[in-house]
């Protein structure tokens, strides 16, 4: 199949081996790692992945580098921490590569996850993200965070799903390292910080959302936080880019 997956990694040993295993349908499993000290080079090498290293330079830019050192133009990039479902994987062989307009995108609907509790409702869900294309129509945006691909051509959703599992805990949810790089990216566009009854407003109307309108209160103690964090999302970015910097 004249495919190539490829995975960013930064010490990502906890879910690689899992995520790698669907991944044997490609022609080509292709890792761009930024620095893991863990065994991710060891899981990465067992699976007969190309291995290659870059230094971190934000999501977007790094998919980016990794989808140019692929052999192949189809590509079906997957995060270190999801794991392709079987019927997704089957689907995927089942395309007519000969037949395909380059043009052609593919979404995988992600499930995420919390430790071990599938999150089911709340603004996470529903989660479909384009993984499948071929980059002579396509890449990834340079966004530091919040990176994607942009479709130019006709997009289909790909039966079953992918299992995302990017926080082992509800504490894990409030990641700084997102919100430092919108901060930089806010700051490179000379985006000003709004002010305070702009960023309540904001903040209170993606919790309302998610706890309310995307029913995430179903999801119990789970909800409420997940709420939180989108609260939080909506503003820390703007808020980091107006402070001094030290």
């Amino acid at each position: 199949m004249p495919v190539s997956a490829v995975v960013i990694t930064r010490d990502a040993e906890l879910w690689l081996e899992e995520v790698l295993g669907p991944l044997a349908i490609c022609d080509e499993i292709l890792i761009l790692d930024s620095g893991s000290t863990d065994r991710t080079r060891q899981i990465a090498r067992a699976s007969g992945a190309r291995w290659h290293e870059q230094a971190f330079d934000g999501y977007g830019p790094q998919k980016r580098r990794a989808v140019e050192l692929a052999r192949n133009d189809w590509i079906l990039s997957i995060d270190a921490d999801e794991v392709m479902d079987k019927e997704t994987a089957e689907a995927i062989t089942a395309i007519d590569w000969e037949t395909q307009d380059p043009r052609t995108c593919w979404r995988i609907r992600r499930r995420p996850f919390v430790g071990g509790r599938e999150i089911q409702h709340g603004h996470w869900v529903p989660d479909p993200v384009v993984r499948l294309f071929n980059r002579r129509h396509h890449t990834f945006s340079p966004a530091p965070v919040h990176e994607s691909v942009k479709p130019t051509g006709p997009v289909f959703s790909l039966p079953g799903a992918m299992a995302h599992h990017s926080y082992g805990d509800l504490a894990e949810v409030f990641r700084s390292d997102y919100h430092r790089l919108k901060a930089a990216e806010y700051r490179k566009k000379g985006r000003k910080t709004p002010g305070v009854l702009n960023l309540s407003a904001r903040a209170a109307w993606a919790f309302f959302y998610s706890l309310i309108l995307k029913r995430g209160f179903l999801d119990g103690p789970a909800g409420v936080v997940i709420a939180l964090s989108g609260a939080v999302n909506a503003v820390l970015g703007l808020a980091l880019a107006g402070e001094p910097k030290t």
